[in-house]
């Protein structure tokens, strides 16, 4: 029995945060009937290239363990199919614009009144659903720049930089997650759902903390650090012969064994070195002696050595080197699933580890309204009215 066996959920998002978020329910054994617009769907869908065979890859990568319905909501037959869905659900989730779906009686306070009294009601927008801003479009990229992530990252003096990867998105997804988990639980034990939200600006915000708490305490703007750490050194990135090398001797243990390590003991007792907070003053000097010293080595020496001397550190891979790594491969992290047009196409599998239960991919990523007729039948529709709800385009496949 999967840990989420019998949740229902139904998914009225799109793009990243949402979707990932139903993805991760979903792997735990939640049901997602994933309701997507007739004309296109999910605007992911479109995201590209690469496309296979006309499928997004980017779509592909998020949306396992979904059904998908393509349903006209404007139309008053395609909005009660909708309300049918959310009546029978446990979850609904929704990224829409707060106010948008107010104007459809599908607001928080419609659904527990008139539909389903016990719902849990997932919001994720882009700035939440109060305040001054709330109207506001947001994606990742406008959350990354107002939380402060952009100009924290880079080389220092540098211009802002983007995150390489959507964390605004993916974070607000694992917290709608949280939220959600945890509001279930609270329901089995009240019988009463609740209203859940989470928003792209705050969950990046969320990630400041180190700069945060500078702040709180000393007024001082954090600024871009590279690959240095804020508050702790030698926790960085440097040059070898090769390429570079991560170090992470964070702590007055490990500093002493890289010095040992690199046969410079006397940096132990150098008073500039002496503590963290004398490294970290004389951060700039003590990365230029660093550095000479690990350009005599090879990443790949450093790694062996270091390591056999209980010094944390690694390379810096890249996609293709992560993705075949012998650790990745030990940890089962990437999977085949065998998906309905394409055959046999590869993702990233969920990355938490169950003693008892193991996530499965019961569903590949789903077509675009492969499964209207399977939900509309649950719902007590027959063939019949599937036909006739086809022919008014108020479902498409």
């Amino acid at each position: 029995m999967d840990i989420l066996d019998g949740l229902k959920v139904v998914d009225c998002t799109q793009i990243l945060a949402g979707p990932f978020c139903t993805m991760m329910l979903g792997d735990m054994g939640a049901d997602i009937i994933k309701v997507e617009k007739p004309n296109g769907g999910d605007d992911i869908r479109r995201f590209g290239p690469p496309f296979i065979e006309g499928e997004s890859a980017a779509f592909l990568m998020i949306n396992r363990n979904k059904k998908s319905i393509a349903l006209n909501m404007k139309d008053p037959k395609g909005l009660q199919i909708l309300k049918d869905l959310i009546k029978d659900a446990d979850v609904f989730i929704q990224n829409f614009r707060p106010g948008a779906l107010e104007k459809m009686g599908l607001g928080y306070d419609d659904v527990i009144k008139n539909i389903n009294p016990k719902i849990i009601y997932c919001s994720i927008s882009g700035f939440g659903a109060d305040g001054p801003y709330k109207n506001r479009p947001g994606f990742d990229l406008i959350a990354q720049g107002m939380s402060g992530l952009m100009s924290l990252t880079g080389t220092p003096n540098g211009d802002p930089v983007k995150i390489g990867v959507p964390i605004c998105d993916l974070n607000a997804g694992v917290y709608a997650a949280l939220g959600i988990l945890a509001s279930y639980i609270k329901r089995l034990k009240t019988n009463k759902g609740q209203f859940v939200e989470t928003s792209l600006l705050e969950s990046g915000l969320s990630y400041t903390i180190w700069e945060s708490g500078i702040y709180f305490a000393t007024k001082e703007i954090s600024k871009q650090s590279g690959t240095a750490h804020r508050l702790s050194a030698p926790y960085q990135a440097f040059q070898t012969q090769d390429g570079y090398i991560n170090i992470g001797a964070a702590n007055q243990a490990n500093w002493e064994k890289m010095c040992n390590a690199l046969n410079r003991s006397d940096l132990i007792s150098t008073e500039k070195f002496i503590d963290n907070a004398s490294r970290m003053e004389n951060l700039n000097e003590l990365v230029e002696i660093l550095n000479l010293e690990f350009k005599s080595k090879s990443t790949s020496d450093w790694v062996e050595l270091l390591i056999g001397k209980g010094v944390p550190c690694g390379p810096i891979l890249n996609i293709e080197e992560i993705l075949n790594h012998e650790q990745i491969q030990a940890r089962e992290m990437i999977i085949d699933i065998d998906h309905t047009k394409l055959g046999q196409i590869k993702n990233l599998n969920f990355p938490i580890k169950f003693s008892d239960t193991k996530s499965k991919t019961k569903l590949p990523p789903p077509l675009l309204g492969e499964h209207n007729d399977q939900i509309l039948k649950d719902l007590g529709y027959s063939d019949k009215d599937i036909k006739d709800l086809r022919s008014e385009n108020i479902i498409t496949s």
